[in-house]
């Protein structure tokens, strides 16, 4: 099999949402570890500065928010016109979001629709068109989540977001590969990994602000048991140099939770009562 290096090693890649936890993992691997240019894509300038300097020259900030279609756009084309060919496009940015779903305010249920879902296709629409006509083999990851093959309560909006990243994802393989255009497609579904995601996600101004607040201290101390971003990211990367579409970083978490949502559709059960799969007395 193909080692990360021999596939990737000195290429090009972009990834969003690079300026903290999975994103700045990836970012320092594969710059750091395997010779990439990547352009560091987020909303934050401190952040995306941030990751740039500390790994030097191989990383190239750019300030975006993949909300707006616009400025995906523009990245796109600055990218091709300034380094090449992407080898590695990672639609990485995501939020999260607490409360029960009667609760959660318009506005913040369109955040998320807006990072985690539009922000995916913004990147593959700005992006994947010169990848193809590039004509060289490239790789298009999309951030998922072990969210994306099962359900929890108190978190409607973003579990929902990951469902359609998969699916979207898994459309998008099938298209790649009915036009026999040499990209590989792969759907990141990590399990706990170290980040801010937990403690910047969106809450709750009315209704039942105290279960929304309980439910953050929840995932913030099961985050304790998370592995590092720089390990998740190493083991993203290897799946990917491996061609693998489904990449997973806690394989008996994740695969028991696919099994389980198998299970639930093909006995047409109806979503069971949730207990995290990473609690600590599991």
């Amino acid at each position: 099999m193909p080692t990360a290096q021999e596939v990737f090693g000195g290429g090009l890649a972009v990834v969003t949402g690079a300026g903290a936890g999975i994103g700045a993992g990836l970012t320092r691997h594969l710059a750091g570890d395997l010779g990439m240019t990547v352009i560091a894509a987020d909303v934050d300038a401190e952040a995306a500065h941030r990751i740039a300097d500390e790994l030097g020259e191989r990383v190239v900030p750019r300030v975006v928010d993949v909300r707006d279609p616009d400025a995906v756009d523009r990245l796109a084309c600055l990218v091709t016109d300034e380094f090449g060919p992407v080898r590695l496009l990672i639609n990485n940015a995501g939020v999260e979001q607490f409360g029960y779903l009667w609760d959660v305010s318009p506005v913040n249920w369109q955040r998320v629709v807006d990072v985690n879902i539009s922000g995916v296709f913004h990147g593959i629409r700005a992006f994947l068109p010169g990848m193809i006509a590039a004509g060289q083999r490239s790789h298009v990851l999309a951030l998922a989540s072990v969210g994306a093959v099962t359900s929890v309560p108190l978190q409607a909006p973003y579990i929902m977001s990951k469902h359609a990243v998969l699916a979207m994802t898994e459309c998008l393989h099938q298209e790649v590969a009915e036009i026999g255009a040499d990209v590989v497609v792969s759907a990141v579904l990590p399990g706990l990994v170290e980040s801010d995601i937990f403690s910047a996600a969106g809450g709750v101004e009315s209704g039942d602000i105290a279960a929304a607040e309980e439910h953050r201290k929840t995932m913030l101390a099961i985050r304790e048991q998370a592995i590092s971003a720089d390990e998740a990211a190493e083991t993203i990367v290897a799946q990917a140099a491996r061609g693998e579409f489904y990449i997973v970083t806690h394989p008996e978490v994740v695969h028991a939770a696919m099994a389980a949502r198998a299970d639930q559709l093909a006995n047409h059960r109806a979503p069971a009562p949730h207990r995290s799969r990473f609690a600590a007395a599991e």
